[in-house]
């Protein structure tokens, strides 16, 4: 199957590590242009290094604090002039810490509203009338399975992220006759370090050990494991390329079966 992926310009949030640089490997693989980001310049900076040296197309890493607009403003104005702008965006952003939703103050779903939803809103749009004009584009979110099936113990997360998928579900429509798709991508148990910061989470709040919480958490999986990066940016690939131009407005779940909704 072709993709129709090389010479295209992405950018990743959040693609030091976990699931946005699983994401930006595949894209490189498959022949795009890639601009990876992340808050720690100096990882961020050695993992375009890494790449470049593995793969011949263009390859960037840039700074970006989504909590601070100045830092999204300054990124969006740097890589417009290293790229002339993306084809492909792709939002990532981290999640809040766990805890009980009856503990969680006010001030922290404001805190994490803007490295969540608005700052990925802003990137976005300032992308997004090229790709219009073009008449190709391919915006995805990176969300979670809490969308669905809300995750105990992650009741920030489940709030925020929802936010970003009413706006995806409302931006796809209008942008549909241009080229362009909108999709979100569910992640269920993809083994990350964020995947073992929750565990370690869950096993300090229960009293128990990080392997019986595993153990726990697969046996509530139809596939009986976690799920690697791979497999999730290789879906996530898809959704990007070409071959998935009918695709749009989508929750599409990588889950292992974990969300019992049809």
């Amino acid at each position: 199957m072709h993709l129709g992926l090389k010479g295209k310009r992405a950018l990743i949030l959040g693609s030091s590590r976990g699931l946005g640089l699983g994401i930006a490997r595949q894209l490189l693989v498959e022949g795009a242009d890639v601009a990876i980001c992340g808050r720690d310049k100096k990882i961020i900076l050695n993992k375009a290094s890494d790449l470049s040296n593995q793969l011949t197309n263009k390859i960037r890493g840039y700074e970006l604090d989504l909590t601070k607009p100045s830092s999204v403003s300054n990124l969006i104005e740097v890589t417009k002039k290293d790229f002339g702008g993306f084809d492909i965006v792709v939002n990532n952003g981290g999640g809040p810490p766990p805890g009980a939703i009856t503990e969680a103050e006010l001030e922290i779903f404001e805190k994490h509203f803007r490295p969540m939803v608005l700052s990925q809103i802003e990137i976005t749009n300032a992308f997004l009338i090229g790709m219009r004009q073009r008449k190709w584009g391919r915006v995805l979110i990176i969300s979670s399975s809490g969308t669905v099936q809300p995750i105990a113990g992650l009741g920030i997360s489940n709030t925020l992220r929802l936010s970003l998928v009413g706006w995806t579900k409302t931006l796809s429509a209008e942008v549909a006759a241009d080229g362009v798709t909108v999709n979100v991508i569910l992640p269920g148990r993809i083994h990350t370090s964020r995947v073992d910061q929750i565990d370690a989470a869950a096993a300090d709040k229960q009293g128990t050990t990080i392997e019986e919480i595993i153990k726990a958490s697969k046996a509530t999986i139809p596939a009986g494991r976690y799920g690697t990066v791979e497999e999730f940016s290789n879906v996530a690939t898809f959704l990007l390329s070409e071959c998935a131009s009918y695709v749009t407005g989508s929750l599409v779940r990588v889950d292992g079966g974990y969300i019992r909704s049809v």
